[in-house]
């Protein structure tokens, strides 16, 4: 399907006869049906990039996509190709479902990179900066310095840069240093001789994280009101020489070096969790080189020079024309320009809890189903805190992924535990980037008589639930909240997700269990509502599939909708595959990675896929099945990835309101299916086009639609 047809053109495919199907089998284990995932999320990347070229959005959200796309490419270098590279040099790499050997995938990335880093240095360059500078907002060069401006740039070097400057000069008493993932150092040529008679020739001058990477030029060194920014590197490239006295430099390069940033920890040989991986987050930024950035016009001999120091290929090289660390530059985004920016919102607080002092008096009545960030994540935060404080509730539970080490989930659970409660918090270590926050928050909630757990050994604990026990009369009452999403406040405001809060027995039932699954041992527990992984989820997701296709084949209507971060595992695609055959619509959207090739003829032809890249990060898992007319909805905090199938705790929990099944329906799938402004269309060469608008379609921004139908 291009990207031009309406989307409606599915629902005609007509169904395959029965017979077909049964004699004709199709091997789906054929590459050709897959896409190469470190290939599709290399494309996810790059439609982020194309929000940054999009010049109807406002220029400072242009700008934070761009700076966006930077920290995401510096993470698919440390994570996904660090691991590709390694597996190769230690010949664990095996082809995947597609079939490409990894030494070709591995050349066919670093081609795209090397485009799409050129791509981005061109658009901040000849586009972002000039339009900046016409909203008034410089980044001033060197040459662009005046005498007053000089002056106050050296002050600043001398009193807050230069002290905490270490200057290495290089020779066999200072060997070249080992530099930090992803630091900002500098290359600096030198001539002359030092204090000891030494001509180094060369000198290597790190710039310590705790420096700002631009700074703002006072108010009365700028001209007609103008914002006037300084960048770090042009501050030490202009001081160069005085690093060095007596001696003058003749070259000062910028230059950032990443390396692998994953975590090896065999967890079955480490008797304190806690402990090991205390002393792996100090290695992680010392891993292997993958990536050598450098400044667009330092000398081959240079060039040569740090390429040999880090045993790294001129594939592995990237020049850049401009700052090696553009993800530094995100505090630009939080000046006042209310013009060059998105149009604030005030989250809504949905009418049942503004009816009700008490949150579980609300629960009892109705389930509540928030849709962040356009309802607010607050009823979530003020169950907490009722429950820290009710004297009625007698035991919190709670897992914690991801949260923040100041957050206030943390605050009340640690206030929970002070008053008395039983508090049992499954606090997830090894999620990626957060461990050392999340070590921070073991040991505070510790420290307040929480009772702390690291879940499972080889399996991350990524589903997200909170359960409630409270007294009320001569029973027990159990209250839970499940969601898609992290208990992070900052990005409930970011991140599209649902929460459901409900007291309906056979759920707070199903999480009770699986609680004491994550804290005890013992078999897996028989859930009633809930699905769960490594257990019960992948099996229960394929039989939901299976059973769309064979009312396809009986010649009932059939539909399967999938909204999912991710989509790669086989046994999943290859049961979407089977449905399309038999005339299932199947819509998927696809936020990230997508192995699934659509369009294939007679194997996917009944299948779109969709990405949507836009203002809030889509990251909500919804699973729609028609079920001849009574349908099945469900949030998940699992992607459809074997890791989550297979090597997390997820949950899968049912809607079961019939009024919040149409709403989960309408808006966490069918508002989407309609966008014809952020919508992305998957093609079957593994390409994505951008949907266009018919002549004479009014623009369907799905976020703006549920902006304006939730938040107001």
């Amino acid at each position: 399907m291009n990207a031009k047809s309406s989307p409606k053109k599915i629902k005609d495919k007509k169904a395959i006869p029965a017979d077909e199907i049964l004699d004709n089998e199709v091997d789906f284990t054929r590459p050709e049906l897959y896409i190469n995932r470190y290939l599709s999320l290399l494309e996810f990347n790059l439609r982020v990039l194309s929000q940054a070229e999009d010049t109807e959005l406002p220029l400072l959200e242009r700008l934070k996509f761009l700076l966006i796309f930077s920290g995401n490419m510096d993470e698919f270098f440390e994570i996904r190709l660090a691991g590709l590279q390694r597996d190769i040099l230690f010949n664990q790499a095996r082809p995947e479902a597609d079939g490409m050997h990894p030494s070709d995938v591995l050349k066919i990335i670093g081609e795209r990179c090397h485009q799409a880093i050129d791509r981005q240095y061109n658009l901040l360059n000849n586009e972002m900066f000039p339009a900046l500078a016409a909203e008034n907002i410089h980044f001033l060069s060197r040459e662009q310095w005046n005498p007053d401006q000089v002056q106050w740039i050296k002050t600043y070097f001398r009193q807050q840069v230069a002290p905490v400057l270490t200057p290495i000069g290089l020779d066999l008493a200072h060997p070249f240093p080992k530099l930090v993932n992803k630091s900002l150092n500098f290359l600096v040529a030198l001539e002359g001789k030092d204090a000891f008679g030494r001509q180094l020739g060369l000198a290597v001058v790190p710039a310590p994280k705790s420096l700002p990477r631009f700074v703002a030029l006072p108010n009365e060194l700028c001209q007609d009101g103008a914002e006037n920014y300084i960048f770090l590197s042009s501050i030490i490239h202009y001081h160069a020489s005085s690093l060095f006295p007596g001696m003058k430099s003749s070259g000062c390069y910028q230059f950032r070096i990443t390396r692998n940033s994953d975590l090896f920890l065999d967890e079955e040989k480490v008797e304190d969790l806690s402990a090991a991986l205390k002393g792996e987050l100090f290695a992680r930024g010392y891993g292997e080189e993958v990536r050598l950035e450098i400044a667009e016009n330092m000398p081959d001999h240079m060039k040569d020079f740090l390429l040999g120091k880090f045993g790294l290929k001129e594939t592995q090289l990237y020049r850049v024309r401009g700052p090696v660390n553009l993800s530094r530059m995100m505090s630009l985004l939080d000046i006042d320009r209310p013009n060059l920016k998105f149009t604030p919102f005030k989250p809504r607080l949905p009418a049942p809890v503004k009816r009700k002092d008490n949150t579980f008096e609300a629960i009892s009545q109705q389930d509540i189903l928030l849709n962040h960030p356009y309802e607010s994540f607050a009823p979530v935060v003020n169950f907490l805190r009722q429950a820290a404080q009710d004297p009625d509730v007698v035991a919190i539970k709670q897992t914690l992924y991801r949260s923040g080490s100041k957050s206030e989930i943390m605050d009340l659970l640690m206030e929970a535990a002070r008053n008395g409660k039983e508090v049992t918090v499954i606090v997830e270590l090894r999620a990626r980037f957060d461990e050392a926050s999340n070590i921070e928050i073991a040991s505070r909630l510790q420290e307040a008589g929480v009772i702390v757990v690291y879940g499972i050994v080889g399996y991350k604990t990524h589903s997200k639930m909170i359960l409630v026990v409270r007294r009320e009369g001569q029973k027990l009452k159990r209250y839970v909240h499940l969601g898609t999403g992290n208990y992070h406040a900052g990005n409930a405001r970011l991140y599209s997700d649902y929460s459901l809060i409900t007291a309906q027995d056979g759920v707070t039932e199903d999480v009770h269990k699986i609680f004491q699954e994550l804290t005890g041992m013992g078999r897996a527990a028989k859930l009633r509502e809930i699905h769960h992984a490594p257990f019960t989820l992948h099996p229960k997701l394929l039989g939901l599939i299976e059973r769309e296709r064979d009312n396809a084949i009986a010649g009932k209507p059939a539909k399967v909708f999938l909204k999912t971060n991710s989509l790669t595992e086989p046994k999943i695609i290859q049961a979407l595959y089977q449905a399309s055959q038999a005339g299932v619509e199947v819509r998927l959207i696809v936020r990230g990675m997508c192995c699934l090739r659509p369009g294939i003829k007679g194997v996917s032809e009944n299948i779109e896929v969709r990405s949507i890249v836009g203002r809030f990060l889509e990251h909500t898992r919804v699973y729609y099945f028609h079920n001849r007319d009574n349908a099945e909805i469900f949030c998940s905090s699992a992607d459809l990835m074997e890791r989550n199938l297979f090597r997390r705790v997820e949950t899968c929990f049912p809607i079961l309101d019939p009024k919040l099944k149409k709403r989960v329906l309408k808006e966490g799938l069918e508002v989407f299916f309609e966008d014809n402004v952020q919508a992305w269309i998957l093609q079957s060469d593994g390409s994505y086009i951008k949907v266009e608008r018919k002549e004479g379609d009014e623009p369907y921004l799905a976020q703006d639609i549920l902006l304006e139908a939730l938040s107001k």
